[in-house]
C-alpha cells in the first residue's frame, strides 16, 4: 500500500484520523504493521439499525484486512457491502508497568464476504472449537481500509 500527501484540507486537519491516501509515517510502525502485532480485534457496524461489536481474528493481506469470525451469528452478512470499523490494540500488554507504550488502531471502510485462499487460511491459525457452546463455523470478510485512526499512549 502506498501513501502520499494528497487529500482534502479537511482530511489533513482531522486530529488522529487520516484517509489512507494521506497517512504519513507517525513513528516506527505503520498502522497496518501495528495490526499485525495482535491476533484479535473488534468489528463495529450496525445490525437491524442497532450498533454492535463482534470479536474477529484478523490478518493483513495485500493492504486489506481479512477477518475470520463465527458464521452462526450472521454478523458477516450484516457487514457485507456496508462500511464498517475494525479496531485492535495492545491494551492487554503491561506496557505502562515497564516503560513501554500502548497503541490502538481503527480502520474504516467497506467490507465484503470473501473466501480466502489456503495460504491465507493457514495464516489465521487454529480456529476456536465453539462459540457460546455452539460449534465454530468460520466466515470471512475483507475490509478495504479507507480511513485510519491511530492513538498512542507513551509512558
Amino acid at each position: 500500500m502506498s501513501f502520499d500527501s494528497h487529500g482534502s484540507p479537511r482530511e489533513r486537519r482531522a486530529v488522529g484520523t487520516r484517509a489512507v491516501g494521506t497517512i504519513e509515517r507517525t513513528g516506527p510502525a505503520e498502522p497496518l504493521d501495528l495490526l499485525g502485532r495482535v491476533p484479535y480485534g473488534r468489528l463495529a457496524t450496525s445490525m437491524r439499525a442497532l450498533p454492535f461489536l463482534a470479536v474477529a481474528r484478523h490478518i493483513v493481506s495485500d493492504g486489506h484486512i481479512l477477518l475470520r469470525m463465527h458464521r452462526g451469528f450472521g454478523h458477516h452478512e450484516a457487514c457485507d457491502g456496508s462500511v464498517v470499523a475494525y479496531g485492535a490494540d495492545n491494551y492487554n500488554d503491561a506496557a505502562s508497568a515497564d516503560g513501554g507504550n500502548l497503541w490502538s488502531v481503527q480502520f474504516t471502510g467497506p467490507a465484503e464476504i470473501v473466501h480466502p485462499c489456503r495460504e491465507q487460511e493457514e495464516r489465521f491459525g487454529a480456529a476456536p472449537v465453539s462459540v457460546n457452546g455452539e460449534p465454530y463455523a468460520p466466515a470471512y470478510l475483507r475490509v478495504d481500509p479507507h480511513f485510519v485512526t491511530e492513538h498512542r499512549l507513551d509512558f
